[in-house]
């Protein structure tokens, strides 16, 4: 790791964890579990303080369910112990995409890249 990265990760949260988060982790952080996307889960020692490290970009709709549960004490055991049992109709998590590239993009938008032809739509033309 050069210089430069060194000090950015000082200073920058928003691209991986601090030192001091790391140091905090390193000395009171008790792993508890992994998810998918590879963000790594912990607790202190009286799990009065439950944290994530992102494995990337640090975006909270990047953390599943049962996770965020955990997280917020809503559930006692993490999923790696209980395991969080899906309904049958749920679709599978996925982040927020808002502003990027894989975002939705309703018919008719400008953003679109193949027009849909429409039907229900007639425009306004003043006589």
């Amino acid at each position: 790791m050069g210089i430069l990265n060194s000090v950015l990760r000082a200073l920058i949260w928003w691209d991986g964890q601090t030192y001091g988060t790391q140091l905090f982790t390193s000395r009171h952080g008790e792993k508890v579990g992994e998810d998918d996307a590879g963000n790594i889960y912990y607790r202190n020692e009286d799990d009065s303080k439950r944290w994530v490290i992102f494995d990337g970009e640090i975006e909270a709709t990047r953390i599943p369910p049962e996770w965020h549960g955990w997280l917020h004490k809503t559930f006692d055991e993490p999923p790696t112990e209980r395991p969080f049992v899906h309904k049958d109709w749920e679709k599978p998590h996925q982040e927020n995409l808002s502003g990027s590239a894989r975002s939705y993009v309703p018919a008719g938008s400008i953003r679109r890249t193949d027009p849909v032809e429409r039907s229900d739509y007639e425009a306004w033309s003043p006589e």
